[in-house]
């Protein structure tokens, strides 16, 4: 299988063929071996989600904001079902769903939430996260939820912070029950 930047070299032998060449960099190649599930595996994830989910669906009536619990169940995919990756490890869970609180709740206090504040939130909360290497997709989602619904900085530690770091710990005891999982990989 050629990797990717061969695949791109090979389409840029067409001189001047600067679209054709724009097109072949989405050119895939084919699908690594996947990994086999074992009953185990899949028993442990569904445990850790319904436990997380569960924890944050609590948690969410009990703040009266069930428009946060998409951001949380995206996290829970990834922790409890991918936790090898490192959008999965406690930094960026964490991280991530700490700055993209801030910077929402920092947009609407400032500009309140029209459509473009939105827009700003979530691209303030992607650039914040990268610079800080605390990527996580569902941040996104966090800082959508805040300006939309309006939050203040409280909104930062509970109950976004408390539930990210509920996740967590629900992740680190139950993905280490399978001999197929170690995490985290890393803390920071």
């Amino acid at each position: 299988m050629r990797e990717p930047m061969e695949q791109i070299e090979e389409c840029r032998v067409y001189p001047g063929a600067v679209v054709k060449a724009y097109l072949c960099k989405m050119k895939a190649g084919r699908c690594a071996d996947l990994p086999r599930l074992t009953p185990l595996v899949l028993l442990v994830s569904a445990a850790g989600s319904f436990a997380g989910i569960g924890l944050v669906a609590l948690l969410s009536a009990y703040y009266q904001l069930p428009v946060l619990l998409p951001s949380f169940g995206a996290t829970a995919v990834l922790l409890y079902a991918a936790c090898h990756v490192p959008m999965a490890q406690p930094r960026n869970v964490v991280g991530g769903h700490l700055v993209s609180a801030i910077m929402g709740v920092t947009v609407y206090q400032l500009f309140g939430n029209p459509w473009w504040a939105i827009a700003l939130g979530v691209t303030l909360a992607i650039l914040v996260m990268t610079v800080t290497y605390t990527l996580h997709p569902p941040g996104g989602a966090t800082a959508f939820v805040a300006v939309y619904t309006g939050q203040d900085f409280g909104f930062i530690f509970s109950p976004v912070g408390l539930g990210a770091v509920c996740l967590v710990l629900i992740a680190l005891v139950i993905n280490n029950l399978s001999r197929e999982h170690k995490y985290p990989h890393y803390w920071f």
